[in-house]
């Protein structure tokens, strides 16, 4: 455990010590911002015209403006995570380090460990700002805890299975930018698939859906948690790591 502990502290400090952190967290809250100001002006548009004429009913703020901006937020994820999982291995392959820390006694999964609970704690860091935003809606309107809790909760798990794929893609390659690049277009491969399950057969369709990260998040949003989603969150974020693992093994072997 000692190791483990300060191989995160190592990550934490090459986080905030480099602009990497404090840009990716800035421009993360700075969309996420901008979408939440949007929808809420939207909504107090809406409700304004809504008091001048009675018949009017249905608004719900939970609908209108938290959940979109939590929808937005998984999409400005898609774009911010590879940038902070292309350097884990990809830096240290580069720079030599991740051959002369493999030669220590440091076992691979203390090694995988610590960095990907690194990037977990930026991203969480990354992720509490935006607390404000019911908080501040709740001075407005009275939102529905329920999903956005669960929002929440899927954002955090789909967050985790994006690092768990962007650390295997850093593990394949010396170069930063092949790495973000390919794990955005793998995160994104992942994220539209289930887009055609209209186009297949019913069986093959049924497998696109279920491989999907964006039709269990949606399931998140909706104010439902399904243990099959967790479930899968899990085994998205287990398969990676484990290849991410075998990337490493084979590293040592060769040297």
């Amino acid at each position: 455990m000692k190791t483990f502990y300060a191989i995160l502290k190592r990550e934490l400090y090459v986080y905030f010590s480099s602009p990497i952190a404090y840009v990716v967290v800035t421009i993360f809250l700075l969309l996420s911002g901008y979408f939440f100001y949007s929808a809420f002006a939207y909504f107090s548009m809406v409700s304004m015209q809504a008091m001048r004429m009675p018949g009017v009913g249905g608004i719900n703020v939970t609908e209108m403006v938290l959940l979109p901006t939590l929808g937005n937020m998984s999409v400005i994820m898609l774009l911010m995570m590879p940038l902070l999982t292309m350097r884990l291995f990809a830096e240290e392959k580069k720079a030599g380090t991740l051959e002369l820390m493999l030669s220590y006694p440091v076992r691979e999964t203390e090694l995988l460990f610590g960095k990907f609970t690194a990037c977990i704690v930026v991203f969480f860091i990354m992720l509490v700002p935006t607390f404000l935003y019911p908080l501040f809606v709740w001075f407005y309107a009275e939102p529905d805890i329920g999903p956005i809790l669960t929002g929440y909760l899927g954002l955090f798990l789909m967050g985790t299975a994006f690092i768990a794929l962007g650390i295997m893609v850093s593990s394949a390659t010396e170069n930063q930018i092949i790495a973000a690049a390919i794990s955005f277009g793998a995160i994104l491969m992942f994220w539209l698939i289930g887009w055609s399950e209209a186009f297949v057969g019913p069986v093959l369709g049924k497998v696109l859906s279920h491989i999907s990260l964006l039709e269990h998040f949606e399931t998140f949003s909706r104010g439902v948690i399904d243990t099959r989603d967790i479930i899968y969150y899990i085994n998205f974020n287990i398969l990676f790591l484990f290849m991410t693992m075998r990337s490493l093994e084979s590293k040592r072997w060769r040297g």
